[in-house]
């Protein structure tokens, strides 16, 4: 694994590609943004995206939702894919919410992992990449492969692969560097068909192609 200074310049090259750090899940408060990245699980965000408007136009408070009937969230998100369990996380989640923490999304990390549907991944694009406070870094496919290929981490497992880049990355850039690794993944370094030749982080690949 490399040092923290070792991976500076990589930062940097990434921070010419991707300087803003863009959530690519529409959402207009804490508790959208929570219920957006809940139906993204195995699910496209462009879906998600898809999906929202008509949600929080039927429920457009954390209120509303945590009275829904089930099967009429079902209806809404059906095409989320495992809608059953999301429908029953979202208004479970906003429930809790509501009776919990006043109908304000919490903002640590312990707080957040008591609310249906929400693990430590979900937990990071909330404290990371809405309040700002990250407790750590998300580690979706995306990230994990890219920080695989990039020498990052050995490991293959998400917890474990948090924890290298925690140890290489410094705490600034904990917030934006999964959204930057994310599009890069998506746009040029993809699963199955890299394209390494028009990839201009390729002089700090040490697994071109792999």
């Amino acid at each position: 694994m490399p040092a923290k200074k070792d991976v500076i310049p990589l930062i940097k090259a990434l921070k010419k590609l991707y300087p803003k750090h863009i959530i690519p899940l529409h959402h207009a408060s804490a508790w959208e943004l929570l219920c957006a990245v809940i139906l993204s699980a195995q699910c496209t965000d462009a879906r998600v995206n898809t999906i929202t408007p008509y949600l929080f136009k039927k429920y457009p408070t954390v209120y509303d939702l945590a009275e829904a009937k089930l099967t009429d969230v079902e209806k809404i998100i059906h095409s989320a894919g495992f809608y059953h369990s999301k429908a029953l996380s979202l208004i479970e989640m906003s429930k809790r919410i509501c009776e919990v923490y006043g109908g304000e999304v919490p903002q640590t990390m312990e707080d957040l992992l008591t609310l249906r549907g929400v693990a430590r991944k979900t937990a990071n694009v909330m404290l990371g990449d809405y309040f700002k406070k990250p407790a750590g870094i998300v580690v979706d496919t995306h990230v994990k492969r890219l920080a695989y290929r990039l020498g990052l981490t050995k490991n293959t497992d998400p917890v474990k692969i948090e924890k290298d880049l925690i140890k290489i990355i410094p705490y600034e850039y904990w917030g934006w560097i999964a959204i930057a690794l994310i599009l890069h993944g998506r746009s040029v370094c993809s699963a199955r068909k890299p394209q390494c030749e028009k990839c201009t982080l390729s002089t700090y690949c040490p697994r071109k192609g792999v």
